[in-house]
């Protein structure tokens, strides 16, 4: 029997369930002093800081965020919910201006946040979906923050009205990005591969319907099909299998396809750029 993949949504509502408490959030639900001194030396509790509890299955970089003085958040915290990320190098953490007592990170490459935040309620570990999402499009590229917002909005995390919210705690030369955020993209690569074809002013569809061969990624002036192969969905011969039969389906109906490589589409976008052009160039005219 397969194993269910948890869904985005489910990875997120269990990061954002109460994990860290305080002491008195402990007493107040009816047990001694004693006993939390006892969890925390059999393992059940995790003493993270001066008034600080952890369940013992809290993750270590959501614990790191909070031994620091802080909240676990930016890339890191949409990595951890499957959100995603182009690189997600190092520990992120949120720390409210003027908190006192902050501790130095363990690793070199933590990145410390201190802008001030929206305010919105959450948990005492991690911050607000979108106080995160406004730290990731700081600490990305251009593509890549907008391959985070496709990927929040498409896992239905987030409202169009909460990413308006997102770009307002931002400064204004980020705002020009909201315009480019698609929901339709399914994955980091498509989005990437769509910012690619809208430098190349082609006309394009995404998210295509094609009888007899389901959908398709992107249809590029109404005859080339691209698909955007990564490890993560094309992996084994049955997947290759099926691919290769839903190609002839298509070139039977009229349709060419091509199958540029994730890691390309994302760390060589002149060269796939380049591709993609050469081959309408080289094809289209049979169309036209």
């Amino acid at each position: 029997m397969a194993i269910q993949k948890e869904s985005v949504r489910a990875r997120a509502a269990r990061l954002y369930a109460p994990a860290v408490f305080t002491r008195a959030d402990l007493l107040s639900t009816g047990i001694r002093g004693r006993d939390i001194t006892r969890a925390v030396r059999q393992g059940r509790l995790r003493r993270l800081r001066r008034d600080r509890y952890a369940l013992s299955s809290v993750d270590d970089e959501v614990a790191e965020a909070v031994r620091i003085g802080g909240r676990v958040s930016c890339v890191t915290l949409l990595r951890l919910i499957g959100v995603f990320v182009h690189v997600a190098s190092g520990l992120h953490v949120h720390v409210i201006p003027g908190t006192s007592r902050i501790r130095a990170p363990l690793a070199k490459d933590t990145v410390l946040h201190w802008r001030a935040w929206s305010g919105h309620a959450g948990p005492r570990h991690a911050v607000p979906l979108i106080d995160a999402l406004s730290h990731a499009v700081r600490c990305q590229s251009p593509r890549a923050a907008i391959a985070t917002l496709d990927s929040a909005m498409n896992q239905g995390l987030v409202t169009e009205t909460d990413l308006t919210a997102v770009f307002a705690a931002l400064p204004a030369k980020y705002r020009s990005l909201l315009a480019l955020v698609d929901a339709s993209a399914g994955s980091g690569p498509e989005t990437f591969m769509r910012l690619i074809l809208r430098g190349l002013g082609v006309s394009f569809e995404t998210q295509v319907l094609i009888p007899g061969v389901g959908y398709v990624d992107f249809v590029v002036n109404g005859w080339l099909i691209i698909e955007c192969d990564s490890r993560e969905f094309h992996e084994g011969w049955q997947k290759q299998v099926e691919d290769r039969r839903r190609d002839i389906a298509a070139a039977r109906q009229g349709y060419v396809t091509i199958r540029p490589l994730a890691a390309d589409i994302m760390g060589d976008a002149a060269t796939v750029r380049r591709a993609v052009f050469d081959v309408i160039d080289a094809v289209g005219t049979r169309f036209r």
